[in-house]
């Protein structure tokens, strides 16, 4: 599980986070929202410990992040980085590949692992390309496949879906359900408010550095409160065959 308290953040002096608690449960998907500066991302990259906060604690399945080392990270969390641009030349097949790079696996498991991470992600045909020649959605798929290969019991997702078509969008956060379901922690950020209440246990909408509501799609998203935080009005509807809201604009 995730478990993030008090944490409290400022860069440049700017409160980026201010007082930030959450606690993600193992089985869950959780997925934060909220518009552009609300602190996402510098709150993903906190919990991978990519970043110290000023006062806070965060926790990875019981264990203090600020006490665990690169290698120690690698066993318990995956990251997609926001953007998740791939600057190296290798071949696609190598940088997925990466994801096993610090994992204390057998290695005799490395290429079945590999590969599925690569056919779940429909980047076989592109194994031996070189990375840096794939369009931003084939390498945001190079990227998530070195996430799951990398076979952790957190994932951590900034914007995972940003680069990725229609298909691609729902293939990869019907993944990230389905890793939920198998019993890891999944947090992801992002944009789209339809696919946030779509796939999302529970969602986390901040603003200004700060947690305005948490809890599950119907209770989170409403018209009253998306107007409010995003400065635009909506409606909601319910979606004709999902359980979730439809969040459409006025």
């Amino acid at each position: 599980m995730i478990e993030v308290s008090g944490i409290t953040l400022g860069i440049g002096g700017k409160a980026v986070l201010q007082d930030v608690s959450l606690r993600c449960d193992a089985g869950t998907l959780t997925v934060l929202v909220g518009p552009n500066g609300a602190g996402k991302s510098t709150l993903l990259s906190v919990i991978a410990g990519d970043a110290m906060p000023g006062t806070g604690d965060v926790a990875l399945n019981g264990q203090p992040v600020k006490r665990m080392r690169i290698r120690e990270l690698a066993q318990m969390r995956s990251v997609f980085p926001q953007g998740a641009e791939i600057r190296f030349g290798y071949r696609v097949v190598e940088v997925v590949s990466m994801g096993r790079a610090f994992r204390d696996v057998p290695p005799e498991q490395d290429a079945a692992a590999i590969g599925k991470a690569m056919e779940d992600a429909e980047i076989a045909h592109l194994a031996l390309r070189n990375a840096q020649t794939l369009s931003g959605g084939e390498q945001a798929r190079t990227t998530f496949a070195r996430v799951l290969v990398q076979e952790t019991p957190v994932i951590l997702l900034d914007e995972p879906t940003a680069a990725l078509d229609l298909r691609h969008q729902e293939r990869v956060l019907r993944r990230a359900r389905d890793l939920a379901a198998a019993g890891a922690t999944v947090l992801a950020v992002l944009h789209d408010l339809n696919l946030a209440a779509a796939y999302a246990d529970q969602i986390v909408l901040l603003r200004d550095g700060s947690i305005v509501a948490s809890g599950a799609p119907w209770d989170v998203l409403t018209e009253p409160r998306i107007t409010e935080v995003y400065r635009q009005p909506v409606c909601i509807l319910p979606h004709p065959e999902r359980d979730c809201p439809v969040i459409l604009t006025k």
